[in-house]
């Protein structure tokens, strides 16, 4: 049976200029630029079924990348387990050049796809939170020699979604939704786009800072894609082509030199990607070296220029083949945990403590569920935090576009990425009410065999699918510098030996804090003592070997109806007025933060950035046209804490 969204037409400031030639025209991947791009968002056919077979005609559009539950989407239908959900929209180019080959970049798809041109297979995915590429050139329709230009063929995918029917990630989506948990989604939800590339070209990049070496360690892979003709066309298990047909002999020049604003403008230009022109380019402050493809190069920089909030400086990088070239850059920063004068383990950001005062951020928005409406929207929500005096976002188990992390990179705001959570059905008994008796008690559950069935992860499959995304996510977000923290869980959602977990990402991405079981279900791992407040007293208790975070608290909540989802209302306290609302976060801060940064907590977590559906305890509505709390009291605020955590406030 067809299922319609009937939801309320709450609308943002970004919704009405959202159309067919107007959706997400901005280069996907600021991290790793390119010229020669096409943008393959804007009307798709579409089409439901419940066979799988490929529908004899398409009797809907979908605007793409929103998914079909929302309301930009102008579906507004919901994807069942048991269905199948049809894109299809024919593509007209110039065929690639000789010797060259088109890659087809998929943001996100959730959950499982399958892509066809012209009715031939090109690919499969899994997974509904990560990129994908296929090289799809073996498929391509080839030109006529009477009329070499252009050439069209069909796109189709195939996608199907279980949502929380089943073990896979999810996030907090929910087909029957409501407290916590929010209307699901399916389908495309990130950009679609092309580019072509030369047979010899590069994958990726990644750029470690070392910063007590005062250096920056390069990796960069090349494929080679005349090494690999048995298998054109297919990538259906990776989320990039890193490491397929790897040229090992290859060097890659590399130019490294601070980045100007004439770049920065550049980036945020949808219409011109490409690389800087030479005139911004000074030559006096280039570094330039040959490195090789698939070996770890040093870029010395004595005397660099350090990445922080204050001060987000990048450094642009160039890397060029005999074929290709690609625009990228990367930052100088160290984050790690440290023991301060006074003895406490405290977060130190370049070798100095740094208070991170936090905001909780899930992503989600009335009008686009997952897919902000514009690209202006996601600024808005960053600087929007940043004007309130906040240095930290943590992304709660959701993955953004790359242009969200771009912003936060270039604006200087500080990233606590989650893990995707996953696992069958959630025993809320366990794993929210009895999990905070427990931990008030100071009483620890194991995570390991015993617990599986109460956390919702006993599935062999379900595990090693959480490990690989995990490491999957880890790859294709850890070149943003504004990244600092991982966190693979979080209370207790599907969650398993979250210690190995821990140590595995420790030794893919040793550069970067770990807070490996946010909330409760510590296993004393990690380099975060991770502490949830919602309900009992907040007890702190020293650590000495980790950092203490205060990771989720507040969730303080005043409904506007006027701005609001719905009539529901959850929260963790109730306010009539702003005057309220904000008297009440005063008193929290004053009275419960501020004596547990006094005791050593060195980073807070207020949830949370908006409301969500019938989650009414945001700083600003879900439309983002009100912000509930007195900005100036919550500047005064931050300020205090970062003055307490520095020893240079006693009192409130």
């Amino acid at each position: 049976m067809k299922k319609t969204i009937s939801s309320p037409k709450l609308t943002t400031p970004w919704s009405d200029s959202v159309g067919a030639d107007n959706v997400w025209k901005e280069y996907p991947r600021p991290a790793m630029v390119r010229k020669s791009w096409l943008n393959l968002n804007g009307l798709w056919e579409c089409a439901f079924n419940r066979d799988g077979s490929m529908p004899e005609s398409f009797d809907e559009t979908i605007l793409v990348p929103f998914s079909p539950e929302s309301p930009l989407s102008g579906v507004e239908r919901q994807l069942l387990p048991d269905e199948f959900l049809w894109y299809r929209r024919n593509v007209t180019i110039q065929p690639p050049a000789a010797d060259h080959r088109l890659l087809l970049h998929f943001g996100a798809v959730d959950h499982s796809c399958i892509v066809y041109i012209d009715g031939r297979e090109a690919g499969r995915h899994a997974g509904g939170y990560l990129p994908f590429c296929l090289d799809i050139t073996p498929l391509l329709p080839a030109a006529t020699a009477s009329d070499p230009l252009p050439i069209q063929f069909t796109l189709t995918v195939r996608v199907q979604d279980p949502s929380d029917t089943s073990w896979h990630a999810k996030g907090k989506q929910k087909l029957k939704r409501g407290g916590m948990f929010y209307t699901a989604q399916s389908g495309i939800w990130q950009t679609v786009w092309m580019e072509e590339v030369p047979s010899v070209y590069i994958s990726s990049v990644l750029a470690k800072p070392d910063w007590d070496a005062s250096c920056c360690r390069l990796l960069v892979h090349v494929t080679d894609t005349r090494q690999t003709a048995e298998a054109e066309g297919q990538d259906s298990s990776r989320s990039s082509m890193e490491g397929k047909g790897a040229a090992d002999t290859c060097f890659v020049t590399a130019r490294v030199r601070p980045e100007t604003e004439a770049d920065r403008l550049l980036r945020d230009d949808p219409s011109s990607p490409a690389a800087p022109s030479e005139a911004s380019c000074p030559q006096e402050t280039a570094i330039c070296l040959r490195v090789k493809a698939g070996t770890e190069a040093v870029i010395p920089l004595p005397g660099f220029h350090a990445w922080s909030p204050e001060d987000p400086f990048l450094y642009h990088l160039t890397l060029e083949t005999e074929q290709d070239r690609v625009e990228c850059y990367f930052a100088m920063r160290k984050c790690d945990v440290q023991t301060d004068e006074n003895g406490q383990r405290r977060i130190f950001l370049n070798n100095r403590p740094l208070f991170q005062a936090g905001v909780l951020d899930q992503g989600y928005w009335p009008d686009g569920l997952y897919t902000a409406p514009c690209d202006e929207a996601l600024i808005f929500d960053i600087a929007s935090m940043k004007k309130l005096g906040f240095n930290m976002l943590r992304k709660h188990v959701k993955l953004e576009p790359q242009r969200w992390y771009y912003h936060c990179d270039r604006l200087g705001m500080l990233v606590w990425q989650d893990m995707v959570c996953g696992g069958t059905a959630y025993r809320h008994w366990f794993v929210t009410y009895l999990a905070t008796v427990l931990n008030a008690l100071s009483l620890p559950v194991s995570d390991g065999k015993k617990s599986r069935f109460f956390l919702s992860r006993r599935e062999e499959e379900g595990q090693q699918e959480f490990l690989q995304e995990m490491e999957e996510t880890v790859r294709t977000l850890r070149i943003h510098p504004c990244i600092v923290c991982w966190v693979p869980f979080n209370e207790g959602w599907g969650q398993f030996d979250a210690a190995q977990a821990a140590e595995r990402l420790s030794r893919l991405d040793p550069g970067r804090l770990i807070d490996h079981a946010s909330g409760w279900f510590d296993q004393g791992a990690g380099d975060i003592a991770s502490i949830h407040y919602y309900f009992f007293s907040l007890r702190v208790r020293p650590e000495p070997k980790r950092a203490l975070a205060l990771t989720e608290f507040g969730g303080y909540s005043w409904q506007i109806p006027e701005h609001s989802f719905g009539t529901k209302l959850y929260g963790y306290g109730k306010y009539q007025d702003q005057p309220g609302l904000t008297a009440g976060y005063r008193a929290l801060i004053c009275d419960t933060v501020l004596p547990a940064v006094r005791k050593g907590v060195s980073a807070t977590i207020y949830t949370q950035l908006s409301d969500i559906e019938d989650e009414v305890n945001g700083i600003l509505t879900y439309d983002r046209k009100v912000m509930k709390l007195n900005p100036a009291v919550v500047q005064t605020l931050n300020e205090l804490l970062y003055q307490t955590a520095d020893g240079r406030s006693q009192t409130p």
